[in-house]
């Protein structure tokens, strides 16, 4: 994993994957988490390899919520969500095996207490403490496609009729009352908030997916408000990104400049052209990649001097084996 990211310090600020705040916020076999101390002593190596490059690494905070597996939780148990509503159109992925998986069907969840709820909130605080223990620069939590901050925000997950259900601000409240206390700990500086603002759906089934509120423009405006009280760091947009998916409107783009002080980062399917014309335009500061890293570990180069890209090897990005991962050649020039 250090070597992984090492080769793709030249991008200058990275996020890594999900890493789970807590075992329970676990929604697929082989990822990492950020909540013990042999953890923290892991992502050492990691750090330490990107700022041996120069690199800024950012750890992103994630919790999946409902989007697990009964064979993922502590001692079997249900997943736990605001609401126990269970996941369609999506899958998770368990091990079935020495270094064999499988996609199937999440579990249904359970709903969390109230006491648990506010239990959650110091859990993001304690892994923000944890990512600066480990030697990240700041920390990006997860609000987006679906997992638990999300369905908190979504009424089509969050049916609670507790201070943390009902109206849109009560819906807002785990995410203000989470990015705060990550906030207090680290400072607002060292954070960044991710959402999935979609504005139309797919019947297409997929790994993950992002819901479709009544009014989303309200929804995730009100969201980047709130952030704005806080004074984070940045927001980061991904976009829907499957292949016939519009693009966010423009009036959104605007209304998010508007509410939001901080840098302003999207992603989701982004050309080089695309993402230039996006920086030109004033709505966007940086734009992020993903699949494209996965396969160009020098992307930033190839980008700058227009070199031809690596093809993405789709079937080796579940595994835990170097093909597919570490393996990618840079340019040959």
């Amino acid at each position: 994993m250090a070597t992984y990211y090492q080769q793709r310090a030249s991008a200058g600020f990275m996020v890594t994957e999900g890493i789970q705040i807590e075992p329970r916020g676990q929604g697929y076999a082989w990822t990492p988490g950020i909540h013990s101390p042999e953890q923290v002593e892991g992502w050492k190596a990691v750090t330490q390899a990107v700022h041996d490059e120069g690199g800024v690494i950012f750890a992103q905070l994630w919790h999946v919520g409902r989007v697990s597996h009964t064979s993922l939780q502590p001692g079997g148990a249900q997943p736990v969500a605001p609401s126990a509503i269970a996941a369609t159109n999506v899958k998770v992925f368990i091990e079935t095996g020495p270094g064999e998986g499988a996609l199937v069907e999440p579990s249904m969840p359970r709903a969390l207490s109230n006491a648990e709820v506010k239990e959650l909130v110091q859990l993001y605080a304690e892994a923000a403490r944890n990512a600066i223990e480990a030697g990240f620069d700041g920390v990006e939590i997860h609000c987006a496609n679906g997992y638990l901050v999300n369905q908190f925000i979504s009424a089509h997950t969050n049916r609670r009729t507790d201070e943390y259900g009902g109206s849109l601000q009560n819906r807002l409240r785990f995410l203000h009352e989470a990015v705060q206390a990550i906030a207090d700990a680290i400072g607002a500086e060292r954070v960044g908030v991710r959402f999935a603002p979609l504005f139309a759906s797919t019947d297409e089934e997929r790994v993950y997916l992002g819901l479709v509120e009544q009014d989303p423009h309200e929804t995730y405006i009100e969201a980047v408000k709130i952030l704005q009280t806080i004074g984070v760091a940045y927001v980061s947009l991904a976009e829907a990104d499957w292949d016939t998916a519009p693009e966010l409107p423009g009036s959104f783009r605007e209304a998010v400049r508007a509410a939001f002080n901080g840098a302003i980062i999207y992603a989701g399917k982004y050309t080089p052209e695309r993402a230039t014309a996006a920086i030109e335009a004033g709505w966007a500061d940086l734009i992020a990649f993903g699949r494209p890293f996965i396969a160009n570990p020098d992307l930033p180069a190839r980008i700058a001097r227009g070199w031809p890209m690596n093809p993405l090897d789709a079937s080796s990005m579940y595994g835990g084996t170097e093909k597919g991962y570490i393996d990618y050649p840079v340019y040959a020039h």
